[in-house]
């Protein structure tokens, strides 16, 4: 059984971060080794959360790892709340990472343009490091445009993606996704670049008519269970973009669906049997 590592936050009410990461990763057949950075009541977008740093956990639970002989077969990072925790994730790359260690890297701190209000540009540069380790990385357009300083486009074609994916390429991962591309409307996917077969690839559902929080989770968790089983790059896009939207779609049937996330839960048996 392949082993993951996934590092980002706990929201202990909100569908988000690692609790879609845990149980879908674990659903697609790899052990999930979970290291929090933050503990919150609720995501975000309620008002009035608590939030818990863990940063001062991070390199002591690595540390007794290392002391373990614990390895990993894929270390997946997601939300890092501050620079100095991003610091760690490169250490963690060194402590765990190696060619048998596949390294996959969300930078999310933005969309529509526009930073999470937690972060700065300073922030986001210091993403450009952290996506230096990886061998694959998921940003969105805003997390793109920000890490390689290209501008924000609401509309655009085919070559700006190229253009884009061509400077996250230089940042020094192997494979660029970039998440969120729409190249005709009523359209909305993901696009990306592989450096060393000189190649891009793109896969467009169609745009569903809502918003829900942490469907870049489930992508990214989806696609990292995937990649875990075997399956090429191309394919762990495919299918992680198909129960994305798929999932959104049982979700807005539910007339009694939560506000603050889709109804992952339901779906997972569908996830499983996707080929």
């Amino acid at each position: 059984m392949k082993r993951v590592l996934t590092v980002q936050d706990i929201s202990c009410l909100g569908k988000c971060s690692t609790t879609i990461a845990l149980p879908v990763i674990s659903a697609l057949g790899s052990e999930t080794v979970i290291l929090p950075t933050a503990l919150l009541s609720t995501h975000s977008i309620f008002e009035n959360f608590t939030c818990k740093d863990l940063s001062d956990q991070i390199m002591p639970i690595a540390k007794h790892w290392q002391s373990q002989d614990v390895k990993f077969d894929a270390i997946y990072t997601g939300y890092l709340g501050t620079e100095e925790e991003i610091d760690m994730m490169k250490e963690l790359f060194r402590m765990f990472g190696g060619e048998d260690t596949l390294i996959i890297v969300d930078p999310a701190m933005g969309d529509r343009g526009v930073l999470y209000p937690a972060f700065d540009e300073a922030y986001a540069k210091k993403n450009t490091e952290l996506c230096a380790g990886a061998d694959i990385i998921l940003p969105n357009i805003t997390e793109a445009s920000f890490m390689t300083g290209l501008p924000y486009k609401e509309e655009y074609d085919e070559e700006y993606v190229r253009e884009m994916l061509q400077a996250l390429n230089a940042l020094g991962a192997k494979v660029s996704i970039l998440t969120g591309v729409s190249l005709e409307p009523g359209k909305t996917g993901i696009m990306g670049y592989d450096r060393e077969k000189d190649s891009y690839f793109s896969y467009q559902n169609e745009k569903v008519g809502a918003q829900f929080h942490g469907t870049g989770d489930l992508f990214a968790s989806t696609f990292v269970g995937e990649v875990m089983k075997g399956l090429d790059w191309t394919d762990a896009i495919r299918i992680a973009a198909d129960y994305t939207a798929h999932t959104i779609e049982v979700t807005m049937q539910n007339p009694k669906k939560s506000w603050y996330g889709v109804d992952f839960e339901t779906t997972i048996p569908d996830l499983i049997a996707m080929r």
